[in-house]
């Protein structure tokens, strides 16, 4: 699943993050409920945990305004305001659900695993780059006839590839990308991954499509 935080609190922040992560979700966290509000209206995601407490724009503000342009993004509001009125008006502003601080971090994952299911089912979606595409609504990867095997690391990071294709992705993005933290700059764990996607995506083939750009990184593209 792809989620995404909005909370202001780092330390808070940092804990929910971690565990999402550990629940093996990828996980967009914004310290900023404005900012929070323009991902939410780019990017698709399978559910979205907001703290009504949050600069530039609050958690009650946030939902607001998502449900006013008609977006069913499911929300789950996080708050120190436990109260029953609390509560009612955070679902009244349009949350699916209110889950006070403090609590159990097994409970809110529960909550977003519930959430999850009530999303809408997405779209059917292909990308293409040559003859490798992306089936969205399946999540697989095909070269021409041939389906790719993935790890999920290695999907996430082609999916980047993929959506950018064409565009020159650097291994800071992808690493920020993927990994979701800044890593050492002398790590070569982003050319050991290519390595390994390059070998299963073009070496059985004469035509290749990952190339790597000498000094700035990656691009999936079509050869000339």
């Amino acid at each position: 699943m792809r989620i995404l935080l909005a909370e202001d609190d780092p330390k808070t922040g940092k804990w929910l993050r971690e565990a999402m992560k550990a629940e093996g979700w990828a996980v967009d966290h914004l310290t900023d409920g404005a900012l929070a509000l323009s991902a939410a209206r780019m990017a698709p995601y399978d559910a979205a945990v907001v703290d009504v407490m949050m600069p530039g724009r609050d958690g009650l503000g946030f939902v607001a305004e998502l449900r006013k342009s008609g977006q069913s993004l499911p929300v789950l509001l996080i708050s120190a305001r436990g109260g029953v009125d609390d509560r009612v008006v955070g679902l009244d502003a349009g949350a699916d659900d209110y889950l006070p601080k403090p609590f159990a971090i097994q409970e809110l994952l529960a909550r977003v695993r519930a959430l999850s299911r009530r999303s809408p089912v997405v779209a059917e979606q292909i990308l293409r780059c040559g003859d490798l595409v992306f089936d969205v609504s399946r999540h697989s990867f095909r070269r021409g006839t041939r389906e790719v095997p993935l790890t999920s690391r290695e999907f996430a990071i082609l999916e980047v590839l993929m959506k950018n294709a064409g565009r020159v992705c650097s291994r800071s993005m992808l690493l920020e990308k993927v990994w979701d933290f800044h890593f050492d700059p002398g790590s070569n764990i982003v050319d050991v991954y290519l390595r390994r996607l390059r070998l299963k995506i073009d070496a059985p083939q004469e035509k290749k499509l990952l190339h790597a750009i000498r000094g700035a990184g990656y691009v999936l593209k079509e050869e000339t």
